[in-house]
């Protein structure tokens, strides 16, 4: 007899298929996610606008997070997997709200990263993201498809860091309740920033990972504080046990991002104006190029993405991915290289399997300014 179909990994391939999976949603007007527990709330954000209507007319589309406070997204106990979010924040910037998602009851957070980063858009403004892993749509709706599987419990939080003002989020999280394949690892997300990044220094998009897992996705918002091209340096994954040298090495960081010759057609083709070209895919996008005064001049930012998932990288015992900051010299006749020390931040997406090793620390929200 063949094996009863989980309800989990759904694509256009087995979206036919019956399961025995309990769809179950959690929003602020059902903060459990229960079965016939929702729009129930007699007080919330929206009681005011309905009190000619009373209990069942949304009543509590949203919760306040005040300035300095963490609240509780969503608390569920397994087995299942998440399978959709989707959240829009108001208010305060989006560096100083702070999510983190727990797994089967580990201590520390196998997510952690500022929200914009996490829905690619590091830089604290809208970027329309139209990918498979993320999409964010207008205006500032962020959601996320990445599959979220949880043996035991999954707990969400989202700290507003903001000593003075409060936020204001709408959400809601999607999930099925069902038995977990033995081989499902567990979703991790990590946040880094390094501003400015030291003279000659690859930047580090992860290390520490240890045990069993494939890297699955990249964003990072770049801020480039040198005039011309950026990016001629190369990604490295650094696979189970490498040292020196990694097993995988790319060409560039525009072809990483699966673009070429600096995202700008007009390199190749004259009919093109020469300018950097947004773009969004599924699996990889420059959603977002905020302008200075020209093409190549400095204080130029950019927000990219990259989804491994058809091509994951697979690790046995550890990971260590990093990419260079590489510029050129363009003086007559010494056409060369030129290490830059630009602003860099990046959310590393992954799976692996438990219990896993504290990040380190998350900065503060002064060094996570942008300005």
């Amino acid at each position: 007899m063949a094996e009863q179909y989980s309800g989990l990994g759904v694509d256009l391939g087995n979206l036919s298929r019956l399961s025995k999976a309990r769809s179950r949603s959690i929003s602020p007007e059902n903060f459990t996610g229960e079965k016939g527990k929702g729009g129930m709330a007699t007080e919330g954000t929206g009681a005011i606008h309905a009190r000619s209507l009373g209990q069942g007319w949304k009543i509590s589309p949203s919760v306040r997070i005040e300035p300095s406070q963490t609240i509780v997204l969503g608390e569920i106990n397994g087995p299942g997997a998440i399978q959709h979010m989707w959240l829009t924040p108001a208010n305060v910037r989006w560096r100083d709200l702070i999510l983190r998602m727990y797994w089967d009851g580990q201590e520390h957070p196998s997510v952690e990263a500022p929200l914009g980063d996490f829905f690619a858009c590091g830089w604290g403004q809208y970027a329309h993201v139209n990918s498979l892993a993320v999409c964010v749509n207008p205006g500032r709706a962020f959601n996320c498809y990445w599959e979220m599987p949880f043996r035991k419990r999954a707990l969400i939080t989202l700290e507003n860091r903001d000593p003075v003002d409060h936020a204001v989020i709408y959400y809601q999280i999607n999930y099925a309740l069902a038995d977990v394949p033995e081989e499902a690892a567990y979703f991790h997300a990590r946040f880094h920033r390094s501003n400015p990044l030291p003279f000659k220094q690859d930047y580090l998009i992860l290390n520490g990972v240890e045990g069993q897992g494939h890297y699955v996705g990249t964003y990072m918002a770049w801020g480039v504080n040198n005039a011309g091209w950026w990016g001629e340096g190369e990604i490295k994954f650094f696979l189970d046990g490498d040292t020196d040298f990694p097993t995988i090495c790319g060409t560039g960081t525009e072809d990483y991002f699966c673009g070429a010759y600096n995202f700008d057609a007009g390199t190749v083709d004259p009919t093109y104006p020469r300018a950097y070209v947004e773009f969004t895919a599924p699996y990889s996008g420059l959603p977002q190029v905020i302008r200075s005064d020209g093409v190549y001049q400095s204080q130029q930012r950019f927000g990219l993405y990259r989804w491994h998932i058809t091509d994951p990288i697979r690790f046995e015992k550890d990971l260590r991915v990093t990419i260079q900051a590489l510029g050129w010299r363009t003086e007559k006749n010494d056409r060369r290289y030129l290490p830059l020390q630009d602003d860099i931040a990046s959310v590393a997406f992954w799976y692996q399997t438990l219990p896993t090793s504290p990040f380190p620390s998350m900065a503060d929200r002064d060094y996570l300014e942008i300005i």
